[in-house]
């Protein structure tokens, strides 16, 4: 007797749209998940286990659209599939729900505080990051954790992500050659991790402090070398032979 697979008779990631096709008004809802992800592409480097997706189509639902945050984090599922990567993240697949989800604030509001805010809660993502870079008196990030069904508000800089293992919060700096303020990810003790470009300078200036560090040695020994040569010289202008010591 034939099984019914009831998964079976529902469009894979490789039929549904990556996204909605819906243009950003704000660079930094590209760039900003874009920082987040490849941070976590250098602390994260050795574990194949999460997923970030940037403006990615979440399909919870086949009878319904997929909904699109500007970037989601998801652990517990494969890194990559293939060469051709993720088209979409459809969840009748991957059966695991992002642990969060970011929505940066467009100056053209997209419910960010409302409806999505209630969709989110709905699908039981734990996590839920807001960043609206226009605030001036309110927190512009503010971090939600679903508690009994209801999101909680934390809104201190960075916030710990305990389920996750890594802060979030922001700071200034200078990411693409832009100064501002980005979100970065946070240890435990509240140290930020670097940019790529940052920790290939401090590489580099490591690289440097080790190369002046062995031309300072190769002076002292090329001074010393100068030193033996003259005394030996000296002690030869006395009448003594300096091997003879």
């Amino acid at each position: 007797m034939l099984k019914y697979d009831p998964l079976a008779c529902l469009p894979s990631s490789e039929e549904l749209p990556d996204s909605d096709d819906t243009p950003v008004d704000n660079e930094l809802q590209n760039i900003i998940p874009g920082l987040l992800k490849v941070i976590l592409a250098m602390v994260w480097a050795e574990r194949m286990d999460w997923f970030f997706g940037i403006d990615m189509g979440i399909y919870h639902d086949p009878d319904l659209a997929a909904i699109v945050p500007d970037g989601f984090l998801s652990l517990g599922v494969e890194r990559f599939y293939d060469q051709d990567l993720r088209p979409s993240y459809v969840l009748w697949e991957e059966k695991k729900l992002p642990i969060l989800v970011l929505e940066v604030v467009s100056k053209t509001y997209r419910g960010e505080y409302s409806t999505k805010k209630a969709e989110y809660a709905r699908l039981g993502i734990l996590y839920y990051v807001v960043y609206n870079p226009f605030r001036r008196r309110k927190p512009r990030l503010e971090v939600y954790k679903l508690v009994n069904n209801v999101y909680e508000l934390d809104d201190s800089n960075p916030v710990w992500l305990p389920e996750i293992g890594l802060g979030i919060g922001l700071e200034r700096g200078t990411y693409l050659g832009i100064p501002r303020e980005w979100m970065y990810w946070y240890n435990q003790q509240g140290q930020r991790f670097l940019t790529p470009e940052e920790k290939e300078k401090v590489a580099e200036q490591k690289a440097q402090k080790a190369e002046q560090k062995a031309q300072k040695a190769e002076q002292k020994a090329q001074q010393a070398q100068q030193e033996t040569q003259l005394l030996r010289e000296r002690l030869r202008s006395l009448g003594v032979d300096p091997d003879l010591i």
